[in-house]
């Protein structure tokens, strides 16, 4: 016997198991998962005042009866970030912001920040607010991405950090492409000893430059020396450590390849301290082209990564998707492109000549 929460019994020989010619209503949910039509109407809508198993419940037979709501278009989107401290976010922005306006779309800025275990009920949020669809450039969890199909809200990963499972749609870029056009650049003007300042290693497009620069320098027939990658986060501060280290070597690099522009801004300050002249003494490649690339002395030679064409390309697949389209592919990367500047030259022999 199952029990409504108001009382009622029901036997189980009684319950409706479904006819694939009507669709499943609230009531049928309510009635196959022992609970009253109010409890099925407020985990659909995201509210409290449920327990976690009932909850569970009674998404789970949404999710198995393909249970969907009447189309309500709301005309508002979400994006997601995990902490939003720097000029490569807000790149992300203007490419959301750019295509929200063009359908009239509103955008809801999500940040978890440094507290993510606090954070949790961001879903639930972003399903009270019924936003159309979702761009995440957070990394979400296999429960939270079950939460939003749940709730029939599609969603689209910016960048993903972590290999995803085949039917989840992304947009990313080619970083193996854009780590061996950085190694290739450098070794075409003679350098040999170039180092890296990789990324964390769990970090899917850190792995892919770094396999990238490796794949460059292998294919010049240079060994790839165990000291001279080193992994940092993914700022100037981690830039700058691990520069300071591969400095400090007796045989020096006379080129550093960083993971990002900001890594990239640490190896200056590093450069700086040693009293080592960027390009003369050392050259220096990035990954991005944020806009302050071109803006430090000497400008930097970077990887274009199009962050902002890469946001535009999230937005209108996640677009396409609230609105019940059928897309081609699940997901697809942006070609990156190396933007040569000031900041790499020959290298230069002991008696300072190049």
């Amino acid at each position: 016997m199952s029990q409504l929460e108001t009382g009622e019994p029901v036997a189980d020989h009684e319950l409706p198991r479904g006819d694939p010619a009507r669709p499943v209503t609230i009531a049928y949910i309510a009635k196959s998962a022992g609970v009253s039509v109010p409890t099925v109407s407020k985990v659909i809508n995201g509210r409290s005042g449920v327990s976690a198993d009932t909850r569970a419940r009674v998404e789970a037979l949404i999710s198995q009866y393909g249970y969907r709501k009447s189309a309500q278009r709301t005309n508002m989107m979400e994006l997601v970030f995990d902490r939003l401290e720097h000029l490569w976010g807000a790149e992300i922005i203007r490419g959301v912001e750019q295509v929200a306006r063009e359908h009239r779309v509103g955008v809801v800025l999500t940040e978890f920040g440094p507290q993510r275990d606090q954070t949790n009920h961001w879903i639930d949020d972003a399903v009270a607010r019924r936003p159309d669809c979702v761009v995440t450039v957070a990394q979400l969890s296999n429960e939270e991405r079950d939460q939003l199909r749940a709730k029939g809200i599609p969603f689209v990963v910016f960048d993903p950090t972590v290999e995803l499972p085949d039917d989840v749609p992304f947009v990313g870029a080619t970083s193996w492409n854009g780590g061996r056009s950085a190694a290739r650049h450098l070794l075409k003007l003679g350098h040999r000893r170039i180092a890296m300042v990789s990324g964390p290693d769990h970090v899917l497009c850190c792995r892919a430059r770094q396999d990238g620069y490796r794949s460059a320098m292998e294919g010049a027939g240079l060994t790839v020396d165990a000291g001279h990658v080193v992994r940092a986060e993914l700022t100037r501060e981690g830039g700058h450590t691990a520069a300071l280290g591969l400095l400090g070597r007796p045989e020096r690099p006379t080129a550093i390849f960083a993971s990002n522009d900001l890594q990239a801004l640490g190896v200056y300050q590093a450069a700086r301290e040693m009293d080592l002249r960027i390009p003369h003494d050392l050259s220096v490649v990035g990954f991005d082209d944020l806009p302050i690339a071109a803006l430090v002395d000497p400008p930097l030679t970077t990887v274009r990564q199009p962050l902002t064409e890469m946001a535009v390309a999230a937005t209108e697949l996640a677009l396409a998707l609230g609105r019940g389209e059928k897309t081609s592919e699940a997901g697809f990367e942006l070609a990156t492109t190396l933007t040569v500047r000031e900041s790499t030259a020959p290298p230069t022999d002991r008696r300072g000549q190049r």
